[in-house]
């Protein structure tokens, strides 16, 4: 029975970190699940990557696989972590391995394991014994203002309430809501924005200016999770400055405060005025060295 290198399936090294193990799956998961993914062979690669998660995710399995290695046919039998042979909710059990390899039955004894998929939102979950584990992305401004989300876990649609001021990482509890009546445990994460970045409970953005903005400073007008604000631009301002907006960021005890990079964007001259006003500059400026003196 050829052996499966469950490390190279997920492209991550023998001395992978928990953590890194997590971010290539579910990379991977995303990728080729087959309501995502109708390409030739995406189905077969989806359960490799659930297999290979369903052992290196857990501390006891990836110890007895990397044990046994390569040449685990030609050693001694491998007893399976306690519990293992236990079955899956929904009643898989011994001898049933809804569609995973030979080598991984063999491995482990033929024992049951805890589905991996999607949720019609994007979610992906593992259920492991009682509890239920799923992921959860939701918007910056769902964790800013508070939001209530339905989501559909296998073929059961729950109602979660998104608390003001949930930080990626952290776990929502849904008490009893899982199948064998365990609770369900959402790890948030965010979905990618297309102005603003966490960094914990502060909120990263960059900001357009002119030149014109730059060298004589002012008000211009910046945006935040909640709404429009006027930041005060100093003279002078050098592309890359970082300026601060406090308590702009995620609510909690403590608000995270927003920081602004400043991007200073060069208007193209297009008409003869526009050639003209930036000749006049050049000439205004002409001891201007912005390489330095040579």
């Amino acid at each position: 029975m050829e052996y499966k290198d469950y490390y190279k399936i997920l492209g991550v090294p023998r001395e992978a970190s928990a953590a890194e193990i997590k971010r290539a799956y579910r990379k991977l998961a995303r990728e080729f699940h087959p309501d995502k993914n109708k390409a030739k062979g995406a189905e077969d690669k989806f359960k490799s990557i659930n297999e290979a998660n369903e052992v290196l995710s857990d501390e006891k399995k990836r110890a007895a696989y990397d044990q046994l290695g390569p040449n685990w046919q030609n050693g001694q039998r491998f007893s399976p972590p306690p519990g293992w042979s236990h079955g899956r909710p929904g009643g898989m059990g011994a001898g049933d391995s809804g569609g995973f390899s030979d080598f991984f039955s063999s491995l482990f004894g033929g024992g049951g394991f805890a589905g991996a998929g999607f949720d019609e939102a994007g979610s992906n979950f593992a259920g492991g014994n009682r509890d239920q584990h799923a992921s959860l992305a939701i918007s910056l401004e769902d964790s800013f203002e508070g939001a209530t989300r339905s989501i559909t876990l296998g073929n059961r649609n729950l109602n979660v309430r998104i608390p003001k001021g949930v930080m990626a990482g952290q776990t929502i509890r849904l008490p009893g809501q899982a199948p064998r009546g365990g609770d369900v445990l959402l790890e948030i994460s965010f979905a990618p924005h297309p102005k603003f970045k966490a960094d914990g409970r502060d909120i990263q953005t960059t900001l357009n200016i002119t030149p014109w903005e730059a060298a004589l400073g002012g008000p211009v007008p910046v945006p935040t999770l909640g709404g429009a604000v006027e930041l005060n631009l100093p003279a002078g301002t050098t592309a890359g400055r970082r300026l601060r907006l406090k308590g702009r960021g995620l609510p909690g005890t403590t608000p995270g405060d927003q920081f602004v990079t400043m991007q200073i964007v060069v208007p193209p001259a297009e008409t003869e005025a526009q050639k003209n006003a930036y000749e006049q500059m050049r000439a205004l400026f002409i001891g201007f060295n912005p390489r330095g003196q040579t």
